[in-house]
């Protein structure tokens, strides 16, 4: 039991040590560079931009450096410390039939762990986010999404979490099989569900109206066969400056959506660039190719929880004495972002590799010139670094590096 407990906080403080090293190199990047706007962006975005990208950034890391010891602390607090094993305990002086203590529990821990990580989103959103001018979420605003949000992971996780505790409970040495196909049928339902019903209950969406951005958005659509249930503009400048594009569901219930912030600073012929880059995801199958992924790992996650569940010293070691299905549930979830944080590396570098490819298909349907264009705007106003450390960025970052893409991007058209 020492030896797994000796493994998991030594990979728990690889970890951190690992993410805090990269970060200082990251911080160290933007203050050398923060004087020097990179030659192919000198014309278009000034010094005093350059050098508020390196402060919002910097910001944002300096919490996050904090907010990560804060995360690993209490995660030892919760294990090792016997914080489970006395919400355990507390949930179960209530004298629930031994289904509904796990959901319970379960659902404890879930709030607890919420709640402490609010402070963080707090700081974030109303002092870094309002103080570089992105943040327009009022208190009212921000609570009303934070009961939206929780009322939504009731209803859809609650249920969830009760049919995986009674498989793990009763289904036989096979229950993680099960599981793993229930968990991709639900994860398929909500991306059905998502475009019509569930993210308007956090945002407006309204039809791109008839005009030249139309005209554009329809002709990249059809140039790149792309058929949906409609292109509408969302009113993301309720909660911030930033813009994007993106679109969601899943077969004929697809949707193009674009940020109003995004719609007012790009012209047509930049939003149709932009959008066909992300249509450039759909056609060249990345999304599928993600989402067979996700299939994959989480079927070899149910299955690494199976064979934890039915070893005794995988709860001792964790700080658990009396083995149980939520607890197994609780731990593995716990323990998974640290087991799998080695592989950061590979994940970013096939989510790179599907943004080059995905621009190389704008290119080819679209203007690469006003594509390059519309990046550097939302470089821009978007106060994105555009010096990041390599090795954080490798790590990292989903999207390549500003001078890289750009520069790649010269090269495509």
């Amino acid at each position: 039991m020492q030896s797994l407990t000796n493994l998991f906080l030594g990979a728990l403080a690889t970890m951190v040590a690992v993410r805090w090293w990269l970060a200082t190199r990251q911080l160290a990047a933007l203050e050398r560079h923060r004087d020097q706007v990179p030659a192919p962006f000198a014309a278009s975005i000034s010094a005093a931009e350059h050098a508020r990208a390196a402060s919002y950034t910097g910001a944002l890391l300096r919490l996050a450096r904090l907010e990560l010891v804060c995360g690993a602390l209490l995660l030892v607090v919760v294990t090792r410390g016997g914080g489970f094993a006395a919400l355990d305990a507390a949930c179960g002086r209530l004298g629930l039939p031994p289904l509904a203590h796990g959901v319970v529990t379960l659902a404890a821990l879930s709030i607890a762990m919420a709640a402490a990580g609010l402070p963080f989103d707090l700081r974030r959103t109303f002092h870094i986010e309002a103080r570089f001018g992105f943040n327009r979420t009022t208190p009212a605003l921000y609570a009303a999404d934070l009961a939206r949000s929780a009322a939504l992971s009731a209803l859809l996780g609650l249920p969830l979490l009760t049919v995986l505790l009674a498989l793990l409970r009763a289904a036989g040495p096979r229950w993680w099989l099960y599981a793993w196909a229930i968990w991709v049928v639900c994860g398929l339902a909500v991306s059905l569900l998502w475009p019509r019903f569930i993210a308007p209950l956090f945002n407006r969406f309204r039809p791109l109206e008839p005009g030249p951005l139309r005209d554009a958005v329809v002709a990249v659509l059809a140039r790149c066969g792309f058929a949906s249930d409609g292109v509408f503009v969302m009113d993301g400048s309720r909660r911030s400056a930033h813009g994007n594009a993106y679109f969601t569901g899943i077969g004929r219930h697809k949707r193009i959506v674009l940020f109003d912030t995004l719609v007012e600073r790009l012209l047509p012929a930049e939003v149709e660039a932009v959008l066909a880059h992300e249509l450039g995801h759909f056609r060249l199958h990345h999304v599928r190719q993600r989402l067979l992924l996700s299939c994959a790992a989480a079927l070899v996650g149910f299955w690494l929880l199976g064979l934890a569940a039915a070893e005794p010293t995988f709860y001792s070691a964790l700080g658990v004495p009396i083995p149980s299905a939520h607890a197994a549930l609780a731990l593995f979830a716990l323990v998974v972002p640290v087991v799998a944080f080695p592989l950061a590396p590979l994940g970013s570098w096939w989510s790179r590799r599907h943004e080059y490819q995905a621009d190389r298909f704008a290119v080819a349907h679209a203007n690469g010139d006003a594509l390059a264009a519309a990046l550097v705007k939302l470089y821009r106003d978007n106060a994105s670094t555009l010096t990041p450390d390599p090795l954080y960025s490798a790590w990292h970052d989903s999207h390549p590096p500003a001078l890289l893409r750009i520069a790649a991007l010269g090269q495509s058209a």
